[in-house]
């Protein structure tokens, strides 16, 4: 009888002391509209060139994640690529961060695609991890003051009026007045 209740007074500390190391070990808050959006610092694919978030402030962002073989992500990059050359000039940046391993396949896609828009580099899923975008494609708005403007998951249609109008009038709360 005192065997078996020392097993289960141990067996009891035991899952308290579990409990107690796994509540260190928080998951980050949910990424939210108007939160400052995370950091953001990867390679351009080709030249691998850091690019970093934090020095397009002042610019509204589509940070996009993607993949080549996922077929949405596909779709949608028609759509991205034409709201990019319409509203580039206009102080409107698109960042699309493929999550992909190898950069032949990524450069292949983006010249098939004919996509002139900034391909970042994120084959250890790291970026995309902190982002909390772990389905493709999945897109952040980020607005020129650094922070979340909406979350996209799933393919858009990026040069609907619906998406074109909301880059737009972030693009003009940036612009002097």
């Amino acid at each position: 009888m005192a065997r078996a209740r020392n097993l289960a007074v141990a067996a009891l500390a035991a899952a308290t002391a579990l409990l107690v190391v796994a509540g260190l070990e928080r998951a980050p808050a949910p990424l939210a509209e108007g939160l400052a959006a995370p950091p953001l610092a990867l390679p351009r694919l080709g030249d691998g060139a850091p690019v970093r978030l934090e020095e397009l402030r002042g610019r509204a962002v589509l940070v996009n994640f993607w993949a080549t073989w996922c077929k949405p992500c596909e779709d949608e990059m028609p759509a991205m690529e034409r709201l990019y050359r319409a509203l580039q000039a206009d102080g409107f940046e698109l960042l699309a961060v493929s999550v992909d391993v190898g950069d032949d396949e990524v450069s292949a896609f983006r010249d098939r695609l004919g996509i002139s828009f900034p391909i970042l580099r994120d084959p250890d899923r790291r970026e995309a991890t902190r982002w909390q975008s772990l389905r493709f494609p999945e897109s952040w708005l980020v607005g020129p003051d650094g922070r979340i403007a909406a979350r996209f998951i799933g393919p858009r249609d990026w040069d609907a009026p619906e998406y074109a109008d909301r880059v737009r009038a972030l693009v003009g709360a940036a612009s002097p007045r």
